[in-house]
Order: C-alpha cells, then sequence, then structure tokens
C-alpha cells in the first residue's frame, strides 16, 4: 500500500543506485585492506628451532667448515666476525698476481727488483718469515710466488705490491677494493703481508670463500699451494700447512700467526669428487693448530653431509589468496635447495614458508610472493624465493562484494 504511493523516477534510481555500489564498494576496499592487514600480522612469530639435537664443537674461537662445490656452510663458530689474518693475508696477495697473470700484466718471467723497504721490513733481519731474498737482486714472479706461498716470504709479498702499485700501502688499497668487488665485504687490508695493524681484518668466512675462489678460478696456479719445500738463496723451507703429507687429498693453502691473531689456518682437501674447505683462528699453539686442523677436516668429510632438500620446480607448499578465483596458490622454488649440516643434527633442520598475509591477485606465475627460510642449527636463517606456480586473477566485482558481505554477516 505504501509503495503503491512512490513514484521513482528512472534518473534518480540510476544515481541512487550508482551511490550505493559506491557505498558498498568502499566498505569492500575497507574491509578487504583490514583483513589482508591483519592476516599480516599472524605471521610475525612463525618459526622457532628445536634444540634437541647433537652438536658438533671446536676449540678453535673462529671456525668455518665450506662445503666446495656448493658454497654451503657446513659449520661456523664466530666466522662472521672481522679478524686479524697474520699470513692467511697472502692468499688475497697471491690472488692478485693470479689475475694480473690471467690478463696479461704480467709474466712469470716478469722480475722486481727487491727494495730496501722490502729487504729492511721482510728479510732475514725483520725476524719475521721470509724469503731470504738479498738486498737490490732482481727476482721473477713465479719465484716470489712460490716465496710468498710456500715460504710465506714478508719480503716476497712487499716486492710484488711493490712491482705491481708502486707502494705496499697502494697494493692494500687495490687488496681491499678488489676484495669487496668478489663480495667478501668483512675485508680490510693495509699491507700484503698480514703484519699486524688494527684494521687490517677480515672474518674466517671471507677467508672461506677466498680459498674457495682461489681453487675455482686459479686451477692452473692453486697446485702451488701444494708444493712440500722450496729452495732459494741454498735455504730450503718447508711448507707449513699442517696437513700436507698427513691428510689425504689435502692441497693447500695457508697458515697465519701472530701475537695478537694466534694460530691460524685455511686448509682445503678433496676425496674424490668432495672437496671441503675449513677455516680456522686465534689457537694457542703449532701443535694445537695441526691437530684442531685434521679433526676439522676429518669431520668435515666424515661427519657432515650436504642433503638435496628441493629440486627445482618443487612445489614447496600453498598460500592463501583473498579475492581470487581460486583460494590458494602453489608456492614453487627455481633453484635446487640444499642444506649442509652436521649428521647429528639431521633432526633440527628445518625449512618453513614465510608469507606476510594474504597473496593479493592479480598473480602471474613466477611472482616471488613468499620465502622458504630454512633454519640450521647455530647458523642464521637463510630464505629463498618462493613464487608462484600459475596465474591467479581477481574475482569479478559482484563476486568481491557478494563474499565481503558474506564474511561480515559471519563476524
Amino acid at each position: 500500500m505504501f509503495l503503491s504511493n512512490v513514484r521513482f523516477e528512472p534518473l534518480k534510481f540510476k544515481y541512487f543506485c550508482i551511490c550505493a555500489l559506491v557505498c558498498i564498494y568502499g566498505f569492500f576496499v575497507g574491509t578487504y585492506a583490514a583483513q589482508a592487514q591483519t592476516a599480516q600480522s599472524t605471521q610475525a612469530n612463525e618459526f622457532a628451532p628445536s634444540l634437541n639435537y647433537a652438536k658438533f664443537e671446536s676449540q678453535a674461537p673462529h671456525v668455518i667448515i665450506l662445503d666446495y662445490e656448493t658454497g654451503l656452510v657446513l659449520y661456523e663458530k664466530e666466522a662472521r666476525m672481522p679478524i686479524a689474518p697474520a699470513s692467511m693475508t697472502k692468499i688475497m696477495t697471491a690472488d692478485m698476481v693470479f689475475e694480473r697473470l690471467k690478463n696479461g700484466a704480467l709474466s712469470l718471467d716478469t722480475e722486481f727488483t727487491v727494495s730496501e723497504e722490502a729487504w729492511r721490513r721482510g728479510g732475514a733481519k725483520s725476524g719475521s718469515s721470509t724469503m731470504f731474498l738479498d738486498l737490490g737482486s732482481k727476482v721473477s714472479v713465479e719465484n716470489l710466488l712460490k716465496g710468498v706461498i710456500i715460504q710465506s716470504g714478508n719480503d716476497a709479498c712487499i716486492v710484488l705490491a711493490e712491482g705491481i702499485a708502486g707502494s705496499e700501502t697502494a697494493f692494500a688499497d687495490m687488496m681491499t677494493a678488489r676484495a669487496r668487488e668478489l663480495g667478501l665485504s668483512s675485508a680490510t687490508f693495509r699491507n700484503s703481508t698480514g703484519w699486524p695493524h688494527a684494521e687490517h681484518l677480515i672474518s674466517t668466512y671471507d677467508l672461506g670463500r677466498l680459498a674457495q675462489r682461489t681453487i675455482s678460478e686459479h686451477p692452473e696456479f692453486y697446485p702451488l699451494y701444494g708444493e712440500r719445500t722450496f729452495k732459494w738463496n741454498n735455504i730450503t723451507q718447508a711448507n707449513r700447512n699442517p696437513l700436507l703429507g698427513r691428510f689425504t687429498g689435502a692441497d693447500g693453502l695457508k697458515t697465519g700467526h701472530t701475537e695478537i691473531s694466534g694460530y691460524g689456518f685455511v686448509g682445503s682437501a678433496k676425496r674424490g669428487d668432495i672437496r671441503r674447505i675449513v677455516v680456522v683462528n686465534g689457537l694457542e699453539s703449532i701443535g694445537q693448530r695441526r691437530d684442531e686442523g685434521m679433526r676439522l677436516m676429518n669431520a668435515a668429510f666424515d661427519q657432515f653431509r650436504i642433503y638435496e632438500l628441493y629440486k627445482p620446480g618443487a612445489v614447496v607448499g600453498s598460500m592463501p589468496v583473498y579475492m581470487g578465483r581460486t583460494p590458494t596458490v602453489d608456492l614453487v622454488v627455481d633453484e635446487t635447495v640444499k642444506s649442509g649440516i652436521f649428521r647429528g643434527a639431521r633432526n633440527a633442520l628445518k625449512a618453513q614458508i614465510h608469507y606476510n598475509g594474504a597473496a593479493l591477485p592479480p598473480i602471474k606465475a613466477g611472482d616471488h610472493i613468499a620465502d622458504l627460510v630454512i633454519l640450521e642449527p647455530g647458523r642464521e636463517a637463510r630464505k629463498i624465493p618462493l613464487n608462484a606456480a600459475s596465474n591467479v586473477d581477481q574475482k569479478p566485482v559482484l563476486g568481491r562484494v557478494w563474499m565481503t558481505l558474506f564474511e561480515k554477516i559471519r563476524g
């Protein structure tokens, strides 16, 4: 009866409908944003690693064990902290020379003159490790490299630095710049020898990565690190590497020692197709360095394992899609995901999906919308991108409106 007295003018009714739709859509958008934000906040404390696992320990203050092929960390202890590397610095010194040999800037026959500076600060009277170079003599790059790598000669390092850069200080600046270019972010070099300096620092982790680079990028020169002795000036000196001749497969790299740094060692060995790299620093004696080096390298092969968690393209899981034509979207990795871990801690290895709220369509296959977080005992969490496995479009407008109204009514 009441409605029969109401007249609806077509134009006004049209405006009324438009206004109603605008209000509903505004309501929908506000609810949409609020619900997406609520979903985001629920993800904050998603992960908690298990503490019930067997542990591997080392008496060295700073340790890293790396798998050469994958670069995976198998074990670390205070390995990201910059430390005084002592003569382990010489791996970087040699790397600088190797690069110039490969690009033709130097040849093995190139000769440099032993300056008074090199002779005085690195020679026989310096009290440090030396090649016993004669003042004013000319020495080939090939022999200087052997003096650096096998004999740990400080005089040989300074001669190379001066010959390449004009001064050791300039060469050290070049070393730092190059290390940073290589991603060795902890490295700052103030000399070519590893002589103590408050600012001369690099982490054991970056020393391990530098060793990995030396082996992979300079295979023609790497065998120098495995030579047992070198004779110069009628003086034969033995390679200080404590694993050479004691550990099957050991073939590098370099020891170091100063009062500040303690006894350190960068070592590598290969057995079959597997190569491991071990770096230690801060030990108290030559004997302790030898014994701990042997124990760690044995453990690197016998007590640690690489586990393949996911293959490229594997569906790891799924995540919700808000207002999508499908309620969820599968998540895939585009790389092989591996983890290197102590065998006794296998059960503590966790791989979990992390995302901030429901995904908002439209989504395209390959979009990075979540992360796979790998939790390994005693290490920082690793994040690996997870991508959408398929396209997901938005629901039609009417479907979104009805879904919003339904959700509002429901709760």
